[in-house]
């Protein structure tokens, strides 16, 4: 049995496949999936798992280069500020939502969770250990 954090194997093995660039999206509930990118949905119920809960675990598997988040997020109407402390450790480069949906085309995966706060996704860029 693996000793991090990520248990589900369909999503550790996305993340072992990764090269430097690409790039995994973690999704609210209401993120359209495009034809392309695999389609790992974790979404239970409403809020079942929290966007929180599967960028922790991700993190503790993914090196990341860069993230990007929508702009919307971020304004009147989106979410709250504990949006910024859930990113930690990254800081996120900011893009409006339909060009963010546009770099989903090119996703290795997405992952859906339940979580249901408006625009919280984000794409995140894999680095290098090395």
């Amino acid at each position: 049995m693996k000793r991090t954090t990520l248990l589900h194997a369909e999503l550790s093995r996305v993340i072992a496949g990764m090269g430097h660039g690409d790039l995994l999206v973690i999704g609210d509930a209401g993120l359209p999936i495009p034809a392309g990118p695999l389609r790992i949905d974790l979404a239970v119920m409403r809020g079942v798992p929290r966007f929180a809960d599967v960028l922790h675990a991700v993190l503790s598997e993914l090196q990341v280069e860069r993230a990007v988040i929508a702009q919307e997020a971020c304004g009147p109407g989106g979410v709250t500020p504990d949006w910024c402390q859930q990113m930690q450790p990254l800081v996120p480069a900011t893009v409006p939502h339909p060009q963010l949906k546009q770099l989903c085309l090119s996703a290795k995966a997405m992952v859906r969770t339940g979580e249901c706060t408006p625009y919280m996704n984000v794409l995140l860029y894999a680095g290098v250990t090395f």
